[in-house]
């Protein structure tokens, strides 16, 4: 089986560049499903049901996210109706879900999506929420995948061990919301595939998505400022996992990065 994570989707520039080379590779590379992070692919910051949908039609099968997700009011009339939208599971009494179940010919998948707290929200702990998850779907799922959307190397560093240790067999660990690909993929030693972070899709010539000027000025002058979506060229951010059929375990890690001229 081979899946295709995408990392964070950036407004309408992220978006097409989705669609597009989501699709290539699906068609290149025998692709089976789609995960992708889209708390940013509305205006940049959430999800609405129109950009939702279009992240379905472009060929995601499910849609994780992270801390954004709650900054367009109208996620709030989809995310307890759609099964394959998640966000993070350690939200305390948060609406929606925190993992989902998704069935692909004879094979469960299990994916789970929780947010780290390092220079981040004071949530509850990702580390014993997604434990009780694990705990509670083993039996029944053969693929489990974990979204950890947070903002330091060390701490998702120590979440890939984390799971690698545990005695559920998780196949793999990717990290989102930094918007920059990192360069450490591997499979652990017990056989969880992991990465830091996946990257973004989003425009090219910005700061992680947004325009360069308005981010420049928030680090000069210390104001508040207004970012807006950056446009042009895009880079697309991913990562082919292949996992063994018969024993559901990672074989191969590929990274995929396309930057448009």
């Amino acid at each position: 089986m081979r899946i295709l994570i995408v990392g964070d989707v950036v407004g309408k520039p992220g978006r097409q560049a989705f669609k597009t080379y989501t699709a290539q590779l699906k068609s290149e590379r025998d692709i089976d499903l789609v995960i992708v992070n889209g708390e940013n692919a509305a205006h940049g910051k959430g999800l609405t049901r129109p950009t939702f949908d279009e992240l379905l039609q472009a060929g995601a099968n499910i849609v994780t996210s992270g801390n954004h997700i709650w900054d367009q009011k109208d996620v709030l009339n989809i995310i307890d109706r759609e099964p394959f939208l998640i966000r993070p599971a350690n939200y305390p009494d948060a609406p929606g879900h925190g993992f989902c179940v998704y069935p692909f010919h004879a094979k469960d998948i299990c994916v789970i999506n929780i947010a780290g707290r390092a220079f981040m929200q004071p949530l509850d702990c990702p580390f014993r929420a997604v434990e009780t998850i694990i705990r509670e779907i083993k039996s029944s799922c053969d693929i489990i995948i974990v979204d950890f959307h947070a903002e330091t190397t060390s701490e998702k560093q120590a979440m890939g061990f984390f799971l690698d240790n545990l005695d559920a067999n998780v196949a793999m660990m990717f990290g989102t919301h930094t918007h920059v690909q990192t360069a450490d993929e591997r499979i652990l030693p017990n056989g969880t595939g992991y990465i830091s972070d996946v990257g973004m899709c989003g425009a090219r010539d910005s700061v992680i998505g947004m325009k360069i000027d308005a981010s420049l000025e928030k680090l000069l002058y210390s104001r508040p400022v207004r970012f807006e979506v950056a446009e042009g060229a895009c880079i697309y951010s991913a990562l082919i996992l292949e996992i063994d059929d018969s024993t559901n375990q990672t074989k191969s890690l590929e990274r995929i990065y396309i930057c448009e001229e």
